[in-house]
């Protein structure tokens, strides 16, 4: 068998690490399948993708279609183009697409519109907000899948109820928690630690990347100082996302416990993220993480894609309204945070999973 696995964005080189070394396994073991590794280039910045692939091990791409930047619908429509003259030029049986990014859906167009089979890794995940763009890639992109791979019982619902057979729908666990159980133990302690001579639990990690949160001046001000003066002095270490730092140098927003650093490498994050007090964040992929290394979560959303990291897990959801954020940090130091727990199959074999289904 032979397979296409499609990589865009920063979320998506966590889900692909584990499975290109699942299939690496399974082939080792004299198993019949092998992979082309196809890097859109949605995301361009090195921080944002290079280094990833140089920490997780991941393969060189075959090939990289270098889309860069542009709108939703130029992006899209890059990756169209030249997605389809890549499949033609190297057929393949099946083509593999992980989470919610732009790549993962024009790609999966593309691929059926060639009459090849899609797989869906994390399929059937769903925050039912049609405002986000990552809302619309999973419709799309389930809608015309032939094979899913799912996180959690919520998401089979889902695909059931989307009209998916039984046969199609295979819940192998969380592909991101593999690949954080498996480099847990190389996190890398950044700079930063040191040179502010941060102690462990008596930091928050910051991340905010979405349009509802940063794209409006007066409302990313607002949130920021509810942050800052509400955290007991505490240092905020905020790595900023480029589009985050467009809007936020205009805001002259400063502080004595307020660090802005560059994107960091995913071993760094994690190292802070795995010491700090808690997460303030509206990043999807971060809830996940925070819930299996039991570091209490603050989501600034008003949906979540991922209800098991509520549920069952770490994460409290507030909303966007910076209101909200007093009141949640009132109770995170007053000792009162959940402990949670980890959802199932969330074990760190969930790639294994996958090639075993893919090989069988």
């Amino acid at each position: 068998m032979n397979v296409t696995i499609i990589a865009g964005a920063r979320p998506n080189f966590m889900k692909i690490a584990p499975l290109i070394h699942a299939i690496q396994r399974a082939q080792s073991n004299g198993k019949d399948i092998s992979y082309r590794l196809v890097h859109t280039g949605q995301h361009y910045d090195k921080n944002m993708s290079d280094t990833f692939f140089e920490e997780l091990n991941i393969p060189t791409p075959n090939v990289n279609l270098g889309i860069g930047g542009g709108t939703q619908a130029e992006q899209t429509a890059g990756i169209m183009v030249a997605f389809e003259k890549e499949l033609l030029a190297n057929p393949t049986d099946l083509v593999i697409v992980v989470g919610d990014v732009t790549s993962t859906m024009a790609c999966s167009i593309v691929a059926k519109k060639l009459n090849t089979k899609v797989a869906h890794i994390e399929a059937g995940i769903r925050s039912w907000d049609l405002t986000m763009p990552e809302e619309i890639n999973r419709m799309v992109t389930d809608s015309i899948a032939d094979l899913y791979f799912t996180t959690s019982e919520v998401a089979n619902t889902n695909l059931r109820n989307l009209g998916a057979k039984p046969e199609q729908i295979n819940f192998v666990g969380n592909v991101m928690i593999d690949t954080l159980l498996a480099n847990e133990s190389r996190f890398v302690k950044p700079a930063i630690y040191d040179t502010l001579h941060l102690q462990e639990k008596q930091y928050l990690m910051l991340t905010m990347h979405r349009p509802a949160n940063v794209d409006e001046a007066s409302k990313l001000q607002k949130t920021m100082q509810e942050i800052v003066n509400n955290v007991h002095g505490l240092p905020i270490i905020f790595p900023i996302h480029p589009r985050t730092a467009k809007i936020f140098k205009d805001l002259g927003i400063e502080a004595e416990n307020l660090f802005i650093t560059e994107p960091m490498g995913y071993l760094e994050f994690n190292y802070m993220v795995k010491h700090s007090l808690a997460v303030v964040t509206d990043s999807g992929g971060i809830t996940e993480e925070t819930t299996v290394m039991g570091v209490p979560c603050i989501t600034l959303r008003d949906n979540t894609e991922r209800p098991e990291t509520c549920t069952v897990g770490t994460n409290e959801l507030i909303g966007t309204n910076p209101s909200a954020i007093k009141p949640t940090l009132e109770k995170l130091f007053s000792g009162n945070w959940k402990k949670g727990g980890i959802p199932e199959l969330w074990d760190g074999k969930a790639a294994e999973r996958i090639v075993e289904i893919l090989t069988r």
